[in-house]
C-alpha cells in the first residue's frame, strides 16, 4: 500500500470544479443548478457526514451561473459546512415537516422564477429527488415562472473524469482492498462459515486502513455459485467450493469495487476453465480501455472472449462501470452505451459468465484510463484460480 494522501481537497479544487460546471451551464443556457444528493454535495463542497443515512433531513446546494455555491441545509450541519469553502450557508431548524427548507429555497430561487430562468436538476438514470414529492410540488407552486431543465448529463459527465487528487484517493483505497484480498488465504479454511468469512474480511480491510467496508457480497458453492447478492449464511465452506468475495471499501469518501475468487481444497476443470476465460476477458477489457474508445468497444472486446464458454455469446448485460464517490457510477460498459472514454476516467472492468449447471463466475479489476495503456489501480488477480 502507498502512503495515504491528504484527506479532503483544497479550496482551489472545489473552485475549479464549480467553474467547470458553470462553463457547461453557460453552454447549455442554464441559470442555476439545484443539488440534493450526497455525492454532488460532497463533490462541490467537501461536506461529508453519516447523517445522509437518515432520511429525516433534506440537504440542498444551489450553484449559480457565477460565484460560489449556496448551501440550504438543516442547522445541525451548519458548523461542518462552514469549515469548508462555502461562505453562504442558510439554515433552518430541522426536522420541520411543514416547512423543511422550502421557504428558504423559495426566497433563494424567486429571482430566477421572476425572470423565467432555467433551473436544472438531475432527472435521469441513477438519480433521485431527495426530498418529499409534496415539498417539491409546494416549491414549484411558489415558483410559477421557473423552467426546470435536466442536469444529469452535465454533472455525470463532469464527475466521470477524475482529477489527480481524486485518483490518488482511489488508488489508495484500491491498494487497501488489494492488501485485504491478499490476506484472505491467511484466515480462510475449509469448514469456515460464509458469514464469518464476510466479517473477517471487513475487519481485515478496516484494520488495514479502510474507513469502512460497507459493501461485501459474494457466494460459495460446489464448483461455482449462482447468486452473488444474497446475505451470507452460516453454511460452512466445503472442499470443491468456489468462493467469490466482492468488496466496495471506502477511504475519504471514495470507493474501490472489485472481487476475487478462490477454490477450497481443489478446483474442478469447469471452474478452472471459467476462471481462465474470465481472466482473459478482463485483460481484453483493460487493453481496450484507451482514450477515444467507447464503452461499447470495451463490452464487445470482453464479450468476444466470454463467448468461448458462455452460450449467450457474451450478451449478459453490462460488464463494468464508472467508479468514484459511489460504488457504481456512469458510464456502463454495455452495448447501449456509446460514451467515449477520456483520460483520467476511473472504471471497473467486470466480465461475468454462465457455465455448467446454472453456475456463474465474476471477475473485476479497477483501472484509470491513461494516454496509452490503462493503469491498474488494483493488484491484478493471478491468471489461475487460486486454491486455499
Amino acid at each position: 500500500m502507498t502512503e495515504a494522501p491528504a484527506r479532503g481537497f483544497s479550496d482551489a479544487e472545489f473552485a475549479a470544479r464549480t467553474e467547470r460546471a458553470q462553463a457547461r451551464m453557460a453552454a447549455e443556457g442554464l441559470d442555476g443548478l439545484l443539488l440534493m444528493t450526497e455525492p454532488e454535495l460532497y463533490y462541490f463542497t467537501g461536506f461529508q457526514t453519516l447523517f445522509w443515512q437518515s432520511p429525516t433531513r433534506p440537504w440542498f446546494l444551489f450553484i449559480p451561473a457565477s460565484g460560489k455555491p449556496i448551501a440550504v441545509i438543516p442547522e445541525i450541519g451548519a458548523e461542518l459546512m462552514r469549515r469548508g469553502w462555502v461562505d453562504d450557508v442558510r439554515t433552518w431548524s430541522a426536522p420541520q415537516p411543514e416547512d423543511d427548507g422550502i421557504s428558504l429555497l423559495t426566497e433563494l430561487l424567486s429571482p430566477l422564477a421572476n425572470r423565467g430562468a432555467r433551473l436544472a436538476l438531475m432527472k435521469g438514470h441513477e438519480t433521485l429527488l431527495r426530498m418529499p414529492l409534496g415539498d417539491w410540488e409546494r416549491l414549484m407552486g411558489a415558483l410559477p415562472g421557473i423552467e426546470i431543465a435536466d442536469a444529469t448529463g452535465l454533472l455525470q459527465g463532469l464527475r466521470m473524469v477524475k482529477t489527480q487528487a481524486e485518483i490518488e484517493k482511489l488508488a489508495h483505497i484500491c491498494g487497501i482492498g488489494s492488501a485485504a484480498f491478499a490476506a484472505v488465504p491467511e484466515f480462510l479454511h475449509e469448514g469456515m462459515p460464509l458469514d464469518q468469512v464476510f466479517r473477517e474480511f471487513r475487519r481485515t480491510a478496516i484494520g488495514m486502513g479502510a474507513d469502512n467496508a460497507p459493501y461485501v457480497v459474494g457466494a460459495a458453492d460446489q464448483g461455482g455459485y449462482a447468486d452473488v447478492i444474497s446475505p451470507p449464511t452460516g453454511r460452512p465452506l466445503k472442499k470443491g467450493d468456489v468462493l467469490m468475495l466482492d468488496t466496495g471499501c471506502v477511504w475519504d469518501g471514495y470507493f474501490c469495487d472489485f472481487d476475487r475468487n478462490w477454490a477450497i481444497g481443489h478446483a474442478d476443470d469447469a471452474a478452472r476453465r471459467a476462471y481462465d476465460v474470465l481472466w482473459r476477458a478482463t485483460q481484453a477489457g483493460i487493453d481496450a480501455a484507451r482514450p477515444g474508445a467507447t464503452c461499447r468497444d470495451l463490452f464487445n472486446a470482453m464479450s468476444v472472449v466470454i463467448s468461448e464458454l458462455d452460450d449467450s455469446g457474451g450478451d449478459i448485460g453490462r460488464l463494468g462501470h464508472g467508479l468514484g464517490m459511489q460504488l457504481t457510477e456512469q458510464p456502463s460498459h454495455a452495448a447501449f452505451d456509446m460514451t467515449e472514454l477520456k483520460e483520467n476516467m476511473v472504471l471497473t472492468i467486470e466480465p461475468s459468465l454462465s457455465y455448467g449447471d446454472g453456475l456463474m463466475m465474476v471477475h473485476e479489476e479497477n483501472i484509470v484510463v491513461a494516454s496509452g495503456q490503462a493503469r491498474l489501480l488494483t493488484t491484478r488477480a493471478t491468471p489461475e484460480l487460486p486454491i486455499v
